[in-house]
């Protein structure tokens, strides 16, 4: 397998912050993300795998303006994300559909389904 870097790729976040050093505006872009201008975006969850210390390093921002309802949204729909990236990377598809009835649960209970 090659691992020879051929190319970079920068992912870039920006947080507006009010006095009191809470996030009031978050951006992002990327350079192959197809558009030229900056995202606005309400929040976002951040993981990364340090492979040293084999262990996983995470953050997670939203700005003030972020609902209750949508945080919930945006929490059921990272569970439906991390299911599937899940099913992509390990072929673990049983464990997946696992995780997708949490989803599920979880919708139901933070009053997201119908």
């Amino acid at each position: 397998m090659d691992n020879q870097i051929t190319k970079n790729s920068h992912i870039n976040i920006k947080v507006g912050l009010d006095a009191q050093h809470n996030p009031v505006e978050i951006f992002w872009n990327a350079t192959e993300s197809g558009f030229e201008e900056d995202k606005e975006v309400k929040a976002f969850i951040l993981s990364l795998w340090d492979k040293k210390e084999n262990n996983s390093l995470g953050l997670e921002l939203w700005n003030k303006d972020m609902m209750v309802d949508e945080m919930k949204t945006f929490i059921y729909q990272s569970l439906i994300s991390l299911s599937d990236l899940l099913t992509r990377s390990t072929g673990e598809k049983e464990l997946s559909d696992d995780m997708k009835d949490f989803a599920a649960y979880f919708s139901k209970k933070a009053g997201l389904s119908r």
